[in-house]
């Protein structure tokens, strides 16, 4: 692994829906925003991580760290906008400088543990695929409702739970995709993406409600403990 071949990418919206402020709410005293960084620093070096924001907040905790801050446009800041459009857009606007390939970290996602990082990138380099996803078994039966009718999707009613097919879910721990990609193809998540499977404590939390913050900050006190 060349690390000069990769940057990290943070990207934090000003504001959040369902959670006000979540990227600035204090997580064991830090910003959330903190835990991402300073995973990513663990790794690289601070000319290599950015934050992506259209929030001045934001900006003030990156200088703080020393490290870059990308300034989001304001129709990049949409409650409908994706990560896809932020991530390309930042691509095409550091399209010269010297990288290969992007990492991108949600905030939303503090807990990670030293291993992911070093282990992802290598089953990235090692697939010769266009981008890698974590992603964790959805091991639950789990069904649609038509017309009031529960209609079971992974199973038959009756079957037992060891005997259901595995399915898998978008964890949103990491991402990480070829420059060339993104510029060439449109997409940080290509159609080729490696799942890179993880069932770490950490993958089961992705904070978009307070139940999900208050969760984060009971697992990370009792990781603290150990």
């Amino acid at each position: 692994m060349k690390k000069e071949n990769y940057i990290v990418l943070i990207p934090a919206r000003k504001n959040s829906k369902r959670l006000k402020n979540k990227n600035k709410k204090l997580l064991l005293n830090k910003p959330l925003i903190s835990h991402s960084i300073e995973y990513a620093l663990n790794y690289f070096s601070n000319n290599q991580i950015w934050v992506n924001s259209d929030d001045h907040e934001l900006k003030v905790i990156a200088k703080k760290y020393n490290i870059n801050f990308y300034d989001r446009k304001k129709e990049l800041a949409e409650d409908e906008t994706t990560t896809n459009l932020v991530v390309r857009d930042f691509c095409q606007n550091l399209i010269n400088q010297e990288f290969k390939n992007i990492i991108t970290l949600q905030p939303t996602n503090p807990i990670r543990s030293r291993d992911l990082m070093i282990d992802s990138i290598k089953q990235y380099e090692k697939s010769g695929r266009n981008s890698l996803m974590s992603v964790s078994v959805l091991h639950k039966k789990f069904g649609s409702l038509r017309d009031n009718i529960y209609h079971p999707e992974n199973y038959k009613i009756g079957q037992r739970h060891q005997d259901i097919e595995n399915l898998y879910y978008e964890n949103g721990q990491i991402y990480i995709s070829s420059k060339n990609a993104i510029i060439n193809l449109g997409n940080y998540i290509s159609e080729d993406v490696f799942p890179f499977i993880t069932n770490e404590i950490g993958s089961q939390i992705d904070i978009d409600h307070a139940i999900d913050f208050n969760l984060a900050e009971l697992i990370m006190k009792h990781q603290k403990l150990l």
